[in-house]
């Protein structure tokens, strides 16, 4: 089977061919050469030796052959040696394996929608499920929503609703399909690392739409504001915690450029589900647009008001990131 090598991959290996710590280049002994107009670029790429060590068993090799493209040369291998090769590693290794092996699968549109709905389902509705609950707690303990307790408290339950959502979600995904590579600790991992970061943006959201309020702003203007400031605290507190949790979790990868810009581009989308959520406020009246389908009027229950809470929350993480799904390029959107 031969897999093209894009421009792309070969810089990224590049990358890490120069990397003297990672050990995993110890094993790289083949050359092929990226073309590019009238320069020819030697690269290296992983070779495992076909030499039998006493007491082990052969492993076939890869071959280069030369690809039809202007750009790069083609690796051939076989699915089996791939399977033999990463089965027996652990989790994060098995992953990191994929990004140093020169192999690019680029992500269709048709698959960005799935990975947008397993966010959905499992971070962005929680989130908006949990904010809203926890209000109800803190209004039943006397807070206003002009209180710090408040703000702390919808914070808490925004935390809560994505690191719980993410870890059961992914928990259960586990259980029901048997993919090896869900690794449960690593998933907590990232289901705090999130819900850290939706802590930051759930505790600023009821300060923005007072402040707003208190501007005279209208709805379109507060749900807008939102989105810039919600947005960049959620960005914030996923750099922030990035620094604080890559010591000490391994499933949470420290900061790099790579992540600087898939952050941004999530904040994005967080920001537009935080702009939406203003949609449950009703005291906007009419010039709440988007009150018939997720406003919480007075004589709704908690828990249909939790539910609504989070429908209004996916809605906008939906519609923003949709859009990111059409307008950017393969291998530059985050959800790749």
């Amino acid at each position: 089977m031969n897999s093209i090598i894009t421009r792309r991959t070969l810089q990224q290996i590049i990358r890490c061919k120069n990397n003297n710590n990672n050990a995993a280049w110890k094993n790289y002994k083949s050359v092929a050469y990226l073309h590019d107009g009238n320069t020819e670029s030697k690269i290296y790429f992983r070779e495992f030796s076909t030499e039998k060590k006493e007491g082990e068993s052969g492993m076939p090799g890869r071959q280069l052959s030369r690809s039809s493209s202007p750009f790069v040369r083609s690796l051939s291998r076989s699915d089996s040696f791939i399977e033999n090769q990463t089965s027996s590693m652990h989790p994060m290794e098995r992953e990191k394996s994929r990004h140093e092996i020169p192999v690019e699968k680029q992500a269709g549109f048709g698959q960005r929608m799935v990975a947008t709905l397993e966010v959905m389902v499992s971070k962005i509705f929680p989130a908006g499920f949990g904010w809203q609950g926890a209000s109800c707690v803190a209004e039943d303990m006397g807070m206003e929503a002009t209180d710090m307790g408040f703000f702390l408290c919808t914070g808490v339950g925004d935390f809560l609703g994505v690191a719980t959502g993410h870890t059961i979600y992914y928990t259960l995904k586990k259980a029901v399909t048997g993919d090896d590579d869900i690794n449960v600790g690593y998933e907590f991992h990232t289901g705090l690392l999130l819900g850290s970061a939706a802590f930051c943006s759930g505790t600023v959201w009821q300060p923005i739409v007072n402040f707003a309020q208190m501007q005279g702003m209208g709805f379109n203007s507060s749900a807008l504001l939102n989105l810039c400031v919600c947005g960049t605290a959620f960005f914030g507190g996923l750099r922030l915690f990035r620094v604080l949790y890559s010591p000490i979790m391994e499933g949470v990868e420290e900061s790099n450029y790579e992540n600087l810009k898939n952050d941004f581009a999530l904040s994005v989308s967080i920001g537009a589900a935080t702009a939406c959520f203003v949609g449950t406020d009703v005291s906007y009246g009419a010039d709440n647009w988007l009150r018939p389908v997720v406003g919480i009027e007075d004589s709704f229950s908690v828990p249909l008001g939790m539910c609504l809470a989070g429908s209004s929350t996916a809605i906008g993480f939906f519609g923003l990131q949709t859009a990111q799904n059409v307008v950017v390029p393969e291998g530059k959107n985050w959800i790749d």
